[in-house]
């Protein structure tokens, strides 16, 4: 038997509904294939927030980092946010990926861009502004973790007000970003999964999250200390 939410031609169903509000997505995937080209737990749980949150969302300028499949961006985008997408320029299957996803979902006019955690390309410089920042499961390798906070100061220093919206599965006691926060000015915020439904299994009709630990937190600037 098929897992929940799983459908013929390596694609994902995921719906959400309360009261008269309804969303349905359906998300292609490329199983035990490079990452990137299916949906990881993490991305479930944030776009659970981003469903609870679907009311504050139209007219948000909303970009996706490490979007792979995009199953936030592209939620953020049916609960009408302005979203751009993006992974990584050195992964083209990455960058498919999300436009595929955007095709089945009638989005086909979401900007894909490559951009790299770390490197100030000519495509981060010239980012339209943003209010709200997504990445899910992007803290997975420590060796990147500098680099993802690196960009993401970046962009919140260039949109002051902006968030960083992020889900991640705790692996291992011994990582930590606390100290990369306070090199990089930036400050978090822990997000009770319980406070917006998902400290589920199962979440949006899927086998997702599972029994993984999962967390989110929300990083913005660091105040600058009081004179």
């Amino acid at each position: 038997m098929g897992e929940p939410g799983r459908r013929r031609g390596g694609a994902r169903r995921y719906r959400w509904a309360e009261g008269r509000a309804a969303l349905a997505l359906r998300i292609p995937e490329v199983p035990a294939s490079q990452y990137g080209t299916y949906v990881w737990p993490c991305a479930v749980v944030l776009a659970q927030y981003l469903w609870a949150r679907r009311r504050s969302l139209p007219g948000k300028r909303v970009l996706e980092i490490g979007a792979g499949v995009s199953l936030p961006g592209v939620t953020a985008a049916k609960c009408g946010a302005e979203v751009i997408l993006s992974d990584s320029e050195e992964l083209p299957r990455c960058l498919r990926s999300c436009r595929r996803s955007c095709r089945a979902n009638g989005l086909p006019r979401v900007p894909v861009l490559g951009l790299t955690w770390g490197r100030v390309s000519p495509e981060l410089l010239s980012l339209a502004p943003v209010d709200i920042v997504l990445g899910s499961d992007v803290f997975f390798d420590p060796k990147d973790f500098e680099d993802i906070l690196s960009t993401i100061y970046f962009l919140l220093e260039k949109n002051p007000h902006a968030q960083f919206w992020t889900t991640y599965q705790v692996r291992s006691a011994d990582w930590s970003i606390e100290a990369l926060l306070c090199k990089w000015k930036l400050k978090s915020t822990h997000v009770p999964l319980r406070s917006f439904g998902a400290d589920k299994e199962h979440l949006a009709g899927s086998s997702l999250p599972g029994r993984h630990t999962i967390e989110m937190m929300i990083i913005s600037l660091a105040q600058p200390d009081s004179p």
